[in-house]
């Protein structure tokens, strides 16, 4: 795994506007960087990342089927007591998945560690499914990468290939997708989900968080009051349970992706669970439910909130002692702790591998790097090629 400085494209901005990318840039900070890339030799791709991912993602599932069954577990969880039997039954039910993604450290040599699972509404899905790929295509064109670089990345293709397979279960072939308002990069998102959709043959339609409805019968609507009966979805199920809709959610004839099995693993408490259940695995990391009280078994460790997003409320432990916090209003459900393994220092950057699976079937990468130890918001995408 080599750092490695290359030239970026002439007009990549434009190209990246031209496509929908309008967040290339946050709060006037580069976030898409091809002024470097990453490069990976097959062998690392396939054993290092691809292989654990596709393992930990059967582990996962593997732990949703014990969770479900156990209300402790989900009690364990901060899952609310109203919405357990709806997840509950949503497992049963086997309501399809769509996609997640694996964040692990790796630095070329060692196993992949895995910080945590983003099972619910992961980001970077455009950037490392779509434009990381058009960049590779033009790099290899002009010179920017040899003629031979490859990459690992069907992401698009298996986002197809899962619709497709869940088209015949939708029989008014009508997918909504929806995010907050003025959310650039969720609606880039949303937007490139609706086409991967298209492509399988559904009919899409965009509506926004805020203008959902519910009808006389309990079922939701759009802001044209016509029915949603599927609905890609970049809104948490944490923060849905809790809005003045919620006891609708129990009762409506909505498909949801992702579906309320995947609050389990949307959560860090599978992280302790796992670790429980595949204690000593090459790629998870020691971990366990934090509180005040605990004392952790290792000195140096983060602690992270059951539910959090960008890196928020994380707390990193030097030999038992504050080493650096980050700030947000997440955390009060509880939190776990995890043996503290900071990303490889390259250049003066920690990258983190996003490792995507789609319908359950790892599928390629994205990377994310800061000069902190903890990824957030504005932590940079830089692509990836594979040679050799």
């Amino acid at each position: 795994m080599i750092r490695t400085t290359i030239p970026p494209r002439e007009g990549w901005e434009a190209k990246a506007e031209a496509d929908g990318f309008i967040f290339h840039h946050v709060d006037g900070k580069l976030y898409w960087d091809e002024s470097v890339c990453y490069q990976f030799t097959l062998e690392q791709i396939e054993n290092d990342l691809e292989d654990p991912t596709q393992e930990l993602a059967d582990m996962c599932l593997a732990l949703v089927d014990e969770v479900v069954q156990s209300s402790a577990l989900m009690d364990m969880l901060a899952i609310p007591p109203k919405v357990q039997p709806m997840v509950r039954e949503s497992w049963q039910n086997k309501e399809p998945t769509l996609y997640g993604r694996f964040d692990f450290a790796y630095d070329g040599t060692g196993p992949a560690k895995l910080y945590e699972y983003n099972a619910d509404t992961p980001t970077a899905l455009f950037e490392a499914a779509y434009f990381q790929w058009q960049w590779l295509e033009e790099a290899r064109r002009t010179g920017i990468v040899p003629a031979d670089a490859d990459q690992f990345n069907s992401i698009q293709e298996t986002l197809i290939a899962a619709f497709e397979g869940m088209l015949p279960l939708c029989p008014t072939g009508l997918l909504h997708a929806t995010c907050v308002k003025d959310t650039a990069e969720d609606l880039a998102t949303a937007t490139y989900v609706r086409d991967c959709a298209e492509q399988a043959g559904f009919r899409t339609r965009h509506v926004f968080v805020e203008d959902i409805g519910v009808d006389g019968n309990g079922n939701f609507v759009d802001a044209e009051d016509v029915p949603i009966h599927w609905l890609f979805k970049l809104y948490p199920w944490e923060f849905m349970v809790n809005e003045g809709y919620a006891p609708h959610l129990l009762t409506c004839d909505t498909m949801f992706l992702e579906p309320a099995w995947k609050m389990v693993l949307s959560n860090k408490g599978i992280l302790p669970l796992l670790w429980e259940r595949y204690p000593n695995h090459p790629n998870l990391l020691p971990a366990w439910f934090h509180s005040e009280r605990t004392k952790a078994p290792y000195p140096d460790y983060a602690v992270k909130p059951l539910f959090s997003r960008e890196g928020a409320n994380i707390v990193l432990y030097r030999n038992h002692e504050e080493a650096m916090r980050t700030g947000g209003d997440y955390g009060k459900e509880g939190a776990i702790g995890q043996l503290l393994c900071p990303p490889p220092h390259m250049d003066g950057f920690g990258p983190v591998v996003g490792s995507w699976v789609v319908n359950n079937t790892a599928c390629g990468i994205g990377i994310r790097e800061d000069a902190t130890p903890i990824t957030g918001n504005l932590s940079r995408f830089v692509p990836h090629i594979i040679l050799g």
